[in-house]
């Protein structure tokens, strides 16, 4: 009896210790080794990323710019891949073996691999993606995850909106929003607004069997979050001007801006070359920014409007006589001589033919290189200061206030601020006090090493325009349909230069309107429209000069102010001044009663003009 109990305990002992080391396991399995879990969880479910729709993108009068349209990711998960037909998946796709294997080991060495999904192909089309879904159940290990991609239906201002590309590491290491492979703004307003449109993620769980099929969400959607949708942008380009300076600035190189005086907001921000932005999304985008960008001739990724640095010009006269007025050594009345040039300085700078001497207005209806020469002299040898150094940094200081060598502040990604020398410059140049106004005189005149982009000229016209202030150029007016949203509320403050005596603006106005009237851009009248504007020719070392032109209509209440600049144009009446005229023609008027101006601008071709830099080896 004794010895059956003592056995009925053993077998009881035993049973407990199994079942204590069946307990233990399962509980090893269920909680202690994370990896066995992961292993069962993703066999049943199938964590993907609902990525949101990203926000629209329209001009100013609600014409569509940039939507949406469907594409699709295959993607990969390595530990589900069983008996895959390598032959047979790669004839589905439409690829070669060896891309199938250099995919592969992408995926494989992808952190967390093989355990974590990542994209195989990305950016299929509807089209494709129809023909895959009908056979991807023989595929274990892929499926295909939604997202869109952008459509741009007009096909216009390209460095305006910018493109979208993938985040790389280093990028989600600094951000924890981006896994490898999510799409963010790189350029233009995509990437200046990117927290704006790209919404925010959401998570769908699904459940899916042995054989790669969906099976429904998981709990009815219970752990499911919505992605939320980015938000709509409205932008102050008017598609319609846009559109019409594209056609007149193709097979050209250069730059357009135009910009509503009275509000900041621009109505055209153009770069020629550019190029189609739908050629940046989908399957090819990779292949077409490749030919792009080794386009070393046309460089048509480059915004010259923000990022492109050139001497003003004649245009700088402008800005020579506000500061001269405003220093105390110019009047309306005050007249120089010309004889073909600077005659201090035997002739140079060169001027070309006209009346002799000047007063103020005429001097800036013709763009007397010989007139701005003295203007500046007078300015750095100044008797309220009696020190160059003084009298320049002073003229410095003011020219600063108009955004010149200073960025604009705008929201175009990536501006460039120009050039205006420093004391320290020049000193390290031509050594200290062994410069004066005659050492740098061509700065009067807009040349040397003084550089402004096309925006900036565009904002110095404005401010011309409004008499001595400014709202910061901007490129979007409403986000979400809100007008007042915060992020724009910087772009509704009043600037103001350190110029701001109207009756000095008045006087440069005047001179503007004689150059319309009968001076040098008096082939460019527009029927019905009276308007103010300054020709300028700007040297170029490394070939033709570039033609430049800026202007604003009408003459009261001003609606527009462009700064057009074209690269080895030659005369800024040639070229730019046309265009110009034109696209305030166009946009004052509603349509072009100029044909043959229209004709040529259309057609003309000077690509051939443009003559690249050649690039000195270094001696070993």
């Amino acid at each position: 009896m004794n010895a059956l109990s003592e056995r009925k305990y053993v077998i009881m002992g035993v049973i407990i210790l199994v079942g204590l080391i069946y307990i233990a396991r399962l509980f090893y399995i269920q909680v202690v080794d994370d990896s066995y879990k992961l292993d069962a969880r993703n066999q049943a479910f199938r964590y993907t990323t609902e990525f949101p729709v990203r926000g629209y993108i329209y001009d100013r009068n609600n014409k569509l710019l940039v939507f949406n349209e469907a594409a699709y990711d295959l993607m990969v998960l390595p530990k589900e891949i069983k008996h895959l037909d390598t032959a047979d998946f790669c004839n589905l796709l439409g690829i070669t073996k060896d891309v199938f294997i250099k995919k592969m080991i992408k995926a494989v060495q992808a952190p967390n691999s093989p355990r974590k999904q990542s994209i195989f192909e990305k950016q299929l089309s509807p089209k494709d993606y129809a023909s895959l879904q009908e056979r991807l159940y023989r595929f274990p290990g892929f499926y295909v995850q939604s997202r869109t991609l952008r459509k741009y239906p007009q096909k216009i201002a390209a460095h305006m909106l910018g493109y979208i590309g993938e985040a790389d590491k280093a990028l989600t290491e600094r951000d924890a929003y981006y896994n490898e492979g999510d799409y963010i703004g790189i350029s233009g307003v995509e990437k200046t607004y990117e927290k704006v449109l790209r919404g925010k993620k959401g998570l769908h769980i699904m459940m899916v069997d042995v054989n790669n099929r969906e099976k429904g969400s998981y709990m009815n959607g219970l752990y499911d979050t919505m992605a939320t949708p980015g938000k709509p942008l409205t932008s102050t380009i008017d598609a319609d001007l846009q559109l019409y300076g594209e056609m007149l600035m193709q097979n050209k190189i250069g730059s357009v801006v135009a910009i509503e005086p009275q509000t900041g907001e621009i109505l055209a921000l153009i770069t020629s070359p550019s190029y189609d932005p739908n050629l940046l999304v989908g399957r090819e985008r990779t292949k077409n920014f490749g030919k792009l960008f080794v386009d070393t001739i046309r460089v048509p990724l480059f915004n010259r409007a923000t990022m492109a640095s050139y001497p003003p010009g004649s245009t700088f006269k402008l800005v020579g006589a506000l500061i001269g007025q405003q220093e105390g050594v110019l009047t309306p009345a005050t007249r120089y001589p010309c004889a073909g040039g600077y005659p201090p300085l035997g002739g140079h700078p060169k001027c070309h033919h006209h009346s002799s001497p000047l007063d103020l207005y005429d001097a800036i209806g013709h763009s007397c290189n010989s007139y701005f020469s003295y203007v500046f002299k007078s300015i750095l040898e100044n008797k309220k200061y009696n020190d160059t150094y003084k009298a320049y940094d002073a003229w410095r200081e003011i020219a600063l206030s108009f955004n010149i060598g200073r960025k604009t502040g705008s929201d175009l990604a990536n501006e460039l601020r120009g050039n205006i020398p420093s004391i320290k410059y020049y000193d390290k140049i031509f050594g200290k006090g062994s410069w004066h106004a005659s050492t740098v005189i061509s700065l009067g005149i807009g040349q040397n090493e003084l550089l402004i982009t096309p925006l900036q000229n565009a904002n110095i016209v404005t401010i011309i325009a409004n008499k001595g202030w400014y709202y910061t150029p901007h490129i979007i007016k409403a986000i979400g349909g809100d007008k007042n949203d915060s992020a724009l509320a910087r772009f509704k403050i009043k600037q103001f230069t350190k110029i701001t005596d109207t009756a000095i603006y008045n006087n440069v106005i005047q001179g503007m309107n004689d150059a319309v009237q009968s001076g040098t851009a008096a082939a460019l009248k527009i029927n019905g429209v009276d308007f103010c504007a300054k020709t300028g020719t700007a040297e170029n070392p490394h070939g033709k000069d570039h033609s430049v032109f800026v202007a604003f209509a009408p003459k009261n209440n001003p609606k527009i102010a462009i700064a057009v600049l074209i690269e080895n144009a030659g005369f800024g009446a040639t070229w730019a001044g046309p265009i110009a005229s034109l696209m305030m023609e166009k946009y004052l008027n509603g349509k072009v009663i100029r044909p043959d101006m229209e004709k040529r601008m259309k057609e003309g071709n000077l690509i051939d003009n443009v003559k690249t830099v050649p690039v000195k080896k270094k001696k070993r």
